[in-house]
């Protein structure tokens, strides 16, 4: 038995790539995530992310990379995590069209949960549709939501949902700043919380 000898770095790297497979069908096993839903959040085929939880396909940056973002976990946290991992949740604010958004949902799945931050900016209303249905709660300032032909202020505490397919457009009054929880989901995702406009029975 070697005791404290020296690992040949080859002999490492080999022995850290044999642990990659076992926790990656660890982490998603832990969050409820089929290979179904991976494969469709990643875009890599079931055969291959099988392959790879099994040990028979070499983990490589292409294949993890995406797996790192669909689970919402750091590429080091795939690659050399302990059985026990650190429980603080690791999140990375993006910059969107000149948004601060925070992912708030770790796992891939039909509905993600957003916070956005958007600055108090007055921008020219550009209204886009896209596959897909989306819910808002302004947690902060005041939200204007356009959609179709309508045209609403939301406050705090205020909720709005809609089918995405429809024109839309959202972003801050230009009074301030304002903070939203944005639930995405694709079509067919609903939350059944409505928005009345002000003033409006």
């Amino acid at each position: 038995m070697r005791c404290n000898a020296p690992v040949h770095p080859s002999e490492a790297i080999n022995e850290a790539l044999a642990e990659v497979g076992p926790r990656l069908k660890r982490l998603r096993v832990q969050r409820g995530v089929t290979l179904a839903a991976l494969s469709e959040a990643t875009g890599i085929s079931k055969s291959t992310l099988s392959r790879l939880e099994s040990g028979q396909r070499r983990p490589s940056l292409e294949l993890l990379l995406p797996i790192s973002q669909a689970h919402q976990v750091p590429l080091d946290e795939l690659v050399g995590a302990p059985e026990v991992g650190d429980p603080r949740i690791r999140l990375t604010p993006k910059r969107v069209n000149g948004n601060t958004v925070l992912p708030l949902t770790r796992q891939p799945g039909p509905l993600q949960t957003y916070k956005m931050v958007i600055p108090a900016t007055h921008k020219t209303p550009e209204m886009c549709t896209h596959e897909g249905y989306e819910w808002l709660y302004v947690l902060s300032g005041r939200l204007r939501l356009m959609m179709a032909d309508h045209d609403l202020i939301l406050g705090p505490g205020e909720a709005a949902e809609f089918d995405t397919r429809l024109p839309h457009w959202f972003g801050s009054t230009g009074e301030g700043p304002v903070e939203v929880l944005s639930l995405f989901g694709r079509q067919g995702e609903r939350m059944h919380v409505r928005a009345k406009p002000k003033g409006r029975g």
